[in-house]
Parts: structure tokens; C-alpha cells; sequence
């Protein structure tokens, strides 16, 4: 894993081909930093559960979004890598197929899998994690092997959450980079159907509007910019489809607390 204080990602240089299992806290609360990471692979299968704020994965070609209890396995091998994260808090990690029965079904998990946890069962499962995570601290190897079985035992392929066709073919779309994000009209004629409806299923599939994952994606590449760039700030909103240089100004202010100037300030002072 990255070892930067709580980042949501894994690092991508790291040896774990002698780790059969690890777990580490995630707390990207507060942070102001671009939140894309480079892609990784694992000898392991990776687990991301959230237990506050929200991850986008990018994971074997497809995009997941974990909210608030849910969460997301991986398959060993499988290239994967953050593609953006709000105040994400939860717990990251990975473990060996080898840790489960022979006739485990996530023993030979071939695809990733997302599923949700509700109320009383999203507690429960936070609790697991929680214990896991100081048991791993503490070399407690029994209880790490019996509360891994638990946690697994809770996860059901058959519950899987997946995103509409046309709710994973938008967020595809708006994260691409190699394209200005658009408009919500944009979006709507790209996928073929109308507004109204791909805003109600983005909205009903993510809790964000179309606008606000536009706005999303404009902010972190307007802080990639800021920070890994000499363009002025009018060329910046620019970059990012904006116009008003004012107006970018104002948003940018709003989703960070800083204007752009001051956040370029901090980044590369």
C-alpha cells in the first residue's frame, strides 16, 4: 500500500508477492492533493470498504463506486487505480486466495466484485474491519484468519450492485482524459438517450447529478493543472471547459476552500 497517511490507493512499486494478507486504515478526509493514482496490480485480491465519503475505481476495465458501506474485491492480477476519492475513510488491503477452503467461491475470483452493506449489517461490518485491522497490528494471526472467513462469509456474489449500462458508459465518458469535459446535453446525445433520464439514473446510481460529477472532474484536473503546470489560470479553465475565468474561480473556491492562485501557492510552494 501507499504508505502516505491514509491515501486510498496502493502503491504500485510495492513487494507483496511473500504477503498473504495486510489491512491499513483509509482517511482521505481533508485532503486537497489530485486524487488519481497510478494503475497497480496485485498478487493478492484487493478489498476497499468504506465506511464514510466515497472512492471511483477503476478496476479491470470497469468503473466502481463505493459509498458509505460498500465494498469492492479485486481480482489477483487485475490492473486497477483510483480515479477519484472524497473524504473516503475505511480500510484498504488484500489477502491470498490460499487463505480461504478449497471450495471457497471467492477463492477463484475471476471478475470484481461490489456489493453494499445496509444499517445494522453496515456497522457489523465496520466493526470487522476495524477488528481485523488492530489484530493485524498486534500479529494476532488466529484472529485475523477467523475474522477474514467471517467478512468473507458476509459477502455474497448474488447481492453484486452494478451500474446501469448507461450510468458506467457516462462516468467513463466524463472521466476520460483525453477529452474536455462536456456538457450534460453532451453526455446525453454520446450515450443516446435523453437528459432527464440519464440524469435521474445517474442520480438515483451514484447520489451525484450529471453536474456535479462534471464539477467533480473539472476541480481534480484543475488541481492537477495547478499544481504540475505553469498555465495561467485562465488557460486552466480553458483546459477544463469553463469559459468565465471568474466562474471557475468561484467553483474552484467552493469545492476546496482556495481560490486557484492560493492552492497553486500551497502546492508548489
Amino acid at each position: 500500500m501507499a504508505h502516505e497517511g491514509g491515501l486510498a490507493h496502493w502503491n504500485p512499486e510495492a513487494d507483496f508477492s511473500r504477503t498473504t494478507f495486510f489491512i491499513r486504515r483509509m482517511d482521505t478526509s481533508g485532503r486537497i492533493r489530485p486524487s488519481e493514482a497510478p494503475a497497480a496490480r496485485l498478487p493478492l485480491i484487493g478489498f476497499i470498504y468504506v465506511t464514510s465519503g466515497e472512492v471511483l475505481v477503476d478496476a479491470d476495465g470497469a468503473l466502481f463506486l463505493c459509498q458509505a458501506g460498500q465494498v469492492l474485491l479485486i481480482p489477483r492480477q487485475s490492473p486497477f487505480s483510483i480515479r477519484y476519492y472524497r473524504n473516503a475513510v475505511g480500510y484498504t488491503g488484500g489477502f491470498a486466495p490460499s487463505l480461504l477452503s478449497e471450495t471457497h467461491s471467492l477463492r477463484f475470483l475471476l471478475t470484481p466484485l461490489h456489493q453494499g452493506f445496509w444499517f445494522d449489517e453496515g456497522t457489523f461490518m465496520g466493526e470487522l474491519f476495524n477488528m481485523l485491522e488492530n489484530s493485524f497490528g498486534k500479529g494476532d494471526r488466529v484472529f485475523v484468519e477467523k475474522g477474514l472467513d467471517l467478512l468473507l462469509s458476509r459477502i455474497k456474489p448474488a447481492q453484486e450492485t452494478v451500474f446501469p449500462a448507461a450510468v458506467s458508459k457516462f462516468l467513463e465518458s466524463v472521466f476520460n482524459l483525453k477529452q474536455i469535459p462536456g456538457t450534460i446535453a453532451y453526455y446525453a446525445s454520446e450515450i443516446g438517450i435523453s437528459e432527464n433520464y440519464l440524469s435521474r439514473l445517474v442520480k438515483k446510481s451514484t447520489g451525484h447529478s450529471v453536474g456535479a460529477w462534471i464539477d467533480i472532474v473539472r476541480i481534480q484536473r484543475a488541481k492537477r493543472l495547478l499544481s504540475e503546470t505553469r498555465q495561467s489560470i485562465i488557460d486552466i479553465a480553458a483546459a477544463i471547459g469553463i469559459d468565465d475565468q471568474s466562474y471557475f474561480s468561484r467553483l474552484f473556491k467552493k469545492e476546496t476552500g482556495l481560490t486557484p492562485s492560493a492552492f497553486r501557492k500551497k502546492m508548489q510552494g
